[in-house]
């Protein structure tokens, strides 16, 4: 539905959502109308560069005419079903996925953090069937970000986040250790740790690559002591960083793996992944969901994949993440660009990163700032070098302009 299909102006639609909605994000003041490709559109048809995704969604472009047939499709033959029958498009997205990332099971959620809610679930109840009752704890990243419901959010290695104040207690079971230092997530393990959580590519906290001696040694010491390796690849799955999934850049398979965002192609769906002998934690009744794996979610995240497949999207990430990331070492006041694939963070020196974002939308380019210094950028899987030249010059005038 568009603003003009409603009868209302501008400030009409504005008023009643500031009015009936509870406010916790900063908005962008305009009306996301439509959008396809590379670019979102106002209520004027003022377009705007995505350089944001829906936050790593969108990776085969906004509206990808695959996808919408799919959705379409589906919607008009099975909309929704509960998870005692057998459905079609559940079945096919199953196979693709664990066939296309190498693991055994998958157990369809709504989204990101119910993935990583179900990750950490698993693997605390084999933790406990298989080992005993105090066999529970896991391993996370100082400044890592897993999402927002208890489990997760206890997870996340920010204290002073406002996604953890305010809300009492933790959830109990986790302790920290600085990313990327292997020596001391060995240390921060214990006799009761059944597991090292974290992500292959730090989001929220900063655009943060693993190394791959981390990540190799990780694999290495759970396999040595009886541990599961979980790996959030909810920012990072499905063509984000070069490959299907992150962790195939290192060489290495977690036990489970959790996914979302981009796995729908715009539709809302979450997953974990897991092996043959961990998946068999979860037993009937254990845990369970009304809308994990909706038929018209599951066949647009089929579509997504095919469309990923046929137009090796992968790669396209690689090239591109590698060309705009060497582009980006051209613009001021940077203290360093990192990431991985079109996972890309650029760290400024004296210079806020907020600014720089709301700079960028005033010239019609979408992007996040992460904390005080940091940009992030995750566009569509899809773009061009000339979508990077003109992202990198808009860039480079909100930074000459944020410095004055």
């Amino acid at each position: 539905m568009k603003l003009k299909d409603t009868g209302l102006t501008e400030a009409e639609l504005k008023a009643k959502a500031k009015k009936y909605i509870i406010e916790t994000y900063e908005r962008f003041d305009f009306i996301a109308d439509s959008a396809k490709g590379v670019y979102m559109y106002d209520e004027k048809g003022t377009p705007y560069l995505d350089f944001y995704a829906g936050i790593a969604v969108n990776s085969v472009g906004n509206c990808n005419e695959r996808v919408v047939k799919a959705v379409q499709e589906q919607a008009g033959t099975l909309m929704q079903v509960f998870n005692y029958p057998y459905s079609v498009p559940q079945a096919l997205l199953a196979e693709k996925v664990c066939t296309t990332i190498g693991m055994d099971k998958i157990f369809y959620q709504n989204s990101g953090t119910e993935a990583n809610e179900a990750m950490i679930k698993m693997a605390r109840k084999y933790g406990v069937e298989k080992y005993g009752p105090e066999r529970y704890n896991i391993v996370t990243a100082a400044n890592s970000f897993h999402g927002r419901t208890f489990g997760a959010m206890s997870a996340t290695g920010q204290p002073d986040n406002a996604c953890q104040i305010g809300f009492g207690g933790m959830t109990p079971g986790f302790t920290y250790a600085p990313y990327n230092d292997l020596e001391a997530f060995k240390a921060a393990c214990t006799k009761n740790t059944i597991a090292i959580m974290i992500e292959p590519v730090q989001g929220e906290g900063g655009v943060n690559p693993a190394t791959q001696e981390f990540m190799t040694g990780l694999r290495k010491f759970c396999d040595e002591n009886d541990m599961l390796l979980l790996l959030d690849e909810v920012q990072t799955g499905w063509c984000r960083t070069g490959k299907f999934m992150s962790f195939m850049n290192y060489g290495i398979k977690p036990d489970i793996v959790s996914m979302a965002k981009a796995l729908g192609g715009g539709m809302p769906i979450g997953a974990i992944c897991a092996t043959d002998e961990v998946a068999k934690a979860f037993t009937a009744g254990s845990h369970g969901t009304t809308f994990g794996g909706h038929p018209v979610c599951c066949a647009a995240a089929l579509a997504a994949i095919e469309e990923m497949e046929d137009k090796n999207l992968a790669d396209n990430a690689a090239k591109m993440g590698k060309y705009f990331t060497e582009k980006l070492k051209a613009l001021p006041h940077i203290k360093e660009v990192r990431g991985q694939g079109l996972l890309v963070g650029v760290e400024f020196d004296g210079v806020k990163a907020v600014d720089i974002k709301h700079k960028c939308f005033d010239r019609k380019l979408l992007i996040t700032a992460i904390g005080d210094s940091v940009i992030r950028m995750v566009p569509p899987l899809i773009i061009t070098e000339e979508d990077c030249d003109k992202a990198f010059e808009i860039i480079k005038a909100a930074v000459e302009e944020s410095v004055g």
